[in-house]
């Protein structure tokens, strides 16, 4: 069966289906799936029945698997499959988290952010899988940063196009109300990332922002700040935006290099959302094995 493609709307986001999941997907409907991808940024596979280790297998296909970070007192929910990023609410015994600190760190991926930008090496795509889903809300919404770009004022369209921003996982988790400084992040690691990237297989360009990103690089910070707001609030309008519900099973490739997303709000405390990801890092693999995720955490939290 071929696979088949139903766009969500006309320009962004779509469905795929026809592929058979049982089996390794072979070279015509990788190339497909790939295609798809480039023309409509988010792909929605409802049904998969995948479990961790075809979970990572499939995900193979579109590129170099990153690690799931090791961070000091708080070991992996899937130690494993290491390439398993947990998107959970819960502890690694399975519990819905009551660490306050903690909820509130995986609060700030509720902001509007693209998926690794604050790393050097950012990643191309990210594939996440439904395990357990709130009766209510629990979605993910995605915004099309191609047609905003498009969209954009002439003036800003100039900024965007020549500029960078710094990039902090840590000032997300600030404004998402996590207890930290803005003197504490900037002790931290940053990666520097252009404003704008174009898009090889289209000729499309996106606009590259989102939570993650604490200033301009040339811009006093307040100044920066209210670029970088005003230009995340234009990209999500509602013409760029739609949100993906899920069922046990269902996966959604987004990627990250022109689009943005968000998790969408739920009952935390009292409901389970297990979610679990895989990163595609953006271009080759590296020719020797590496884990920038652990080394990005361990500089950026100080030792007790």
């Amino acid at each position: 069966m071929a696979l088949t493609v139903t766009p969500i709307t006309p320009r962004f986001g779509a469905e795929l289906s026809g592929i058979d999941y049982s089996k390794p997907i072979g070279a015509d409907d990788r190339a497909a799936i790939i295609d798809a991808m480039n023309q409509w940024g988010v792909c929605v596979l409802r049904g998969t029945g995948f479990d961790n280790k075809s979970h990572i297998e499939f995900s193979r296909n579109l590129g170099h698997l990153e690690t799931a970070p090791a961070v000091k007192n708080r070991p992996r929910r899937h130690p494993d499959d290491a390439e398993i990023f947990d998107a959970s609410n819960l502890t690694p015994s399975g519990e819905i988290l009551v660490d306050e600190n903690m909820v509130l760190h995986k609060k700030g991926d509720r902001l509007w952010h693209t998926d690794s930008s604050f790393m050097t090496m950012r990643s191309s795509y990210s594939l996440l899988l439904a395990y357990e889903v709130p009766k209510v809300g629990g979605r993910t919404h995605f915004a099309d940063m191609r047609s905003a770009y498009e969209d954009l004022p002439d003036d800003i369209r100039q900024v965007v196009d020549t500029g960078e921003a710094e990039h902090s996982l840590w000032y997300s988790r600030l404004l998402a109300g996590f207890p930290i400084t803005i003197e504490e992040i900037d002790g931290r690691p940053k990666a520097r990332q252009p404003m704008s990237i174009r898009q090889e297989a289209t000729g499309r360009t996106a606009i590259y922002i989102g939570s993650h990103a604490l200033d301009v690089v040339g811009m006093p910070r307040a100044e920066g700040h209210a670029f970088i707001k005003n230009l995340i609030e234009f990209a999500t309008q509602p013409q760029y935006v739609f949100e993906v519900s899920y069922q046990p099973g269902d996966m959604v490739i987004w990627d990250n290099l022109t689009t943005m997303h968000r998790g969408g709000d739920f009952d935390i405390f009292n409901e389970r959302r297990d979610m679990r990801r895989t990163t595609v890092r953006e271009g080759a693999a590296p020719e020797q094995a590496d884990d920038p995720f652990t080394e990005y955490f361990a500089a950026s939290v100080p030792e007790n």
